[in-house]
C-alpha cells in the first residue's frame, strides 16, 4: 500500500487541505495563493516523486507569513502520519543540488527530534510574490512538525530565485532517500529499537 496522508487544518488565518503520498509519481495540483510558492511545491512533489495536493485559502491581504508557516506545519504533520512507525526507512537522506550558478546542500535526519540549520543569505527581499525571509518560516515548521532534523546550506548562488528552487528540490530529493525501504532493516534502523 502506498504511504499517504491527508490533513485539513483550519485557523481564523488559514484553511488548509492537503494530502501527501510519499510513494507517488511527482504529481501535484497545489494553490496557495502565493504563485512562486505553488511552483516551488511543485517542484518538490515532482523532484521528490511524491503525489502532493494542497489548496489553501489565507489572509493574504495581511501578508505571507501565516500561509506560508501553516503550510510549512501541515506538510510537515502529513510527512510524519504518512512514514507512520518508520519501520524499514532509510531514515537519513542528503542531497548537493546545483542550479544555474547555485549550489544547495540539505540533509535530514528523520529522527523524531526536531531541529533546523538554516544558512542562506538572500539579496532580495521577495521572488514574486514570496517574501524571501518566509522561505526559513516554512522549512522551521515543517522540521518541528515533522519531528525532523534538517540542515540546509547555501554552499553558492546570486540569483534568488535559483537559490529557493534549489532549496526545494535539494530538500525533495533528500526526504526521497530518507523515506526509501530497505529491506536490510529489520524494525527501524536505530540501536534504541524506536525512533
Amino acid at each position: 500500500m502506498p504511504r499517504s496522508s491527508s490533513i485539513h487544518r483550519k485557523t481564523k488565518e488559514t484553511d488548509i487541505e492537503l494530502s501527501l503520498c510519499i510513494d507517488g509519481k511527482g504529481n501535484a495540483k497545489v494553490n496557495t495563493g502565493i504563485g512562486f510558492f505553488d511552483h516551488m511545491l511543485t517542484g518538490f512533489a515532482k523532484h521528490g516523486f511524491f503525489d502532493l495536493t494542497c489548496n489553501v485559502q489565507g489572509d493574504l491581504y495581511v501578508d505571507g507569513h501565516h500561509t506560508i508557516e501553516d503550510i510549512g506545519i501541515v506538510l510537515g504533520q502529513a510527512i510524519k502520519e504518512a512514514i507512520g512507525e518508520k519501520e524499514g526507512i532509510i531514515r537519513y537522506g542528503s542531497a548537493l543540488l546545483p542550479m544555474d550558478e547555485t549550489l544547495v546542500l540539505c540533509a535530514l535526519d528523520l529522527s523524531g527530534r526536531p531541529y533546523l540549520v538554516y544558512h542562506v543569505d538572500f539579496t532580495a527581499e521577495r521572488v514574486g510574490s514570496l517574501d524571501t525571509e518566509l522561505v526559513k518560516e516554512f522549512f522551521y515548521a515543517i522540521s518541528y512538525s515533522a519531528g525532523m532534523n534538517l540542515h540546509i546550506k547555501m554552499l553558492d548562488g546570486e540569483n534568488n530565485h535559483h537559490i529557493i528552487e534549489a532549496m526545494f528540490k535539494a530538500f525533495a530529493k533528500a526526504l526521497d532517500q530518507a523515506t526509501k525501504i530497505d529491506t536490510r532493516i529489520n524494525g527501524v534502523l536505530s540501536t534504541k529499537g524506536v525512533i
